[in-house]
């Protein structure tokens, strides 16, 4: 049987943890491709990475390029390209240098890759994935952003450092955009079926949520140049193998929604069911009037931002 192979399109510190966790599983052979003025350091980071696999015993094959053509037979194409966010700049502000830069990506992934499932990274998150959707003409199923899966792992992270329990038993669900306007459904968080309010008093719930919508902020701020990498490649591995191994994971996801939850048109994060047929549903949950409140603000920011892309 013929390998899978998964493209990233941009190779910096995402780009490079992901070809290492793609490869670590198996998942495929990977490419990665970023612009001449780098394809030095991302063949670096791929030689580097083959050299990992004596170690491990794996024997996927990777590769660096700056070359668009070499997308071609992908199954897989995750999008990291773009600007990162630096300290004291918002998600709104990288909007126009990385809306001319996913445009770019759009018209070759659809020219040399046009039957692959697309994970969308680059932020402001709701606004390029919409782009990116805008200008390929993808159909939904296959063309997702990744927010909700990173928001969901921080949410079960400091849930279960917080009870000091078990990570693997927290099971909790995060809705809405990337940032503050976030929606963590903290009525249906629980530990192995406990419910969360029986574990934690609300001040400390209402400090874990207060974290969760500040999560990315308190990294980059910790970093002082850069902003997180680690975390959010395993969320987009995860994504990747549900598609990929036909999973049908409920995974948080930044997808396009056609009536659901009061959205139409627009992209926002929902429990979606990831398998081979890309984003299969999007699940609805029987929201309270405050979470729907909630969402609705949060659809406010994403209609404000997709507006100015216009497109």
């Amino acid at each position: 049987m013929a390998r899978k192979k998964i493209a990233l399109v941009g190779g910096g510190q995402i780009g490079g943890i992901i070809a290492l966790i793609a490869a670590q599983k198996e998942l495929g052979n990977v490419l990665i491709l970023d612009i001449p003025e780098v394809e030095g350091m991302v063949k670096g980071k791929a030689l580097d990475i083959m050299q990992v696999r004596p170690h491990d015993g794996y024997d996927i094959k990777l590769e660096g390029t700056s070359d668009y053509s070499d997308l071609e037979g992908a199954d897989v194409v995750i999008i990291t390209a773009g600007v990162p966010r630096k300290p004291g700049m918002t998600r709104e502000d990288l909007l126009g240098i990385n809306l001319k830069i996913i445009t770019n990506v759009a018209n070759n992934v659809k020219k040399f890759a046009p039957d692959s499932f697309v994970i969308v990274v680059s932020n402001p998150l709701d606004a390029i994935v919409y782009s990116f959707y805008k200008v390929s003409g993808f159909p939904k199923n296959r063309v997702v952003g990744m927010a909700g899966a990173l928001d969901n792992a921080r949410f079960r992270t400091f849930i279960a450092m917080e009870t000091g329990l078990s990570v693997q038993d927290v099971s909790c669900i995060v809705m809405g955009g990337h940032g503050p306007t976030m929606v963590p459904l903290t009525r249906l968080a629980n530990v192995g079926g406990v419910p969360l309010t029986d574990l934690l008093s609300q001040d400390k719930i209402d400090a874990i949520v207060k974290r969760v919508q500040e999560a990315g902020t308190e990294l980059v701020k910790l970093y002082g140049n850069g902003s997180a990498f680690f975390s959010p490649a395993a969320a987009i591995m995860e994504m990747a193998e549900a598609y990929l191994k036909d999973k049908k994971r409920v995974i948080p996801s930044t997808a396009l929604c056609e009536g659901e939850y009061g959205a139409d048109g627009y992209f926002i994060g929902v429990p979606a069911v990831i398998g081979a047929g890309g984003v299969e549903k999007v699940l609805e949950v029987n929201l309270s009037e405050e979470e729907e409140q909630m969402l609705g603000k949060t659809l406010e920011v994403v209609k404000k931002t997709v507006d100015e892309t216009g497109l």
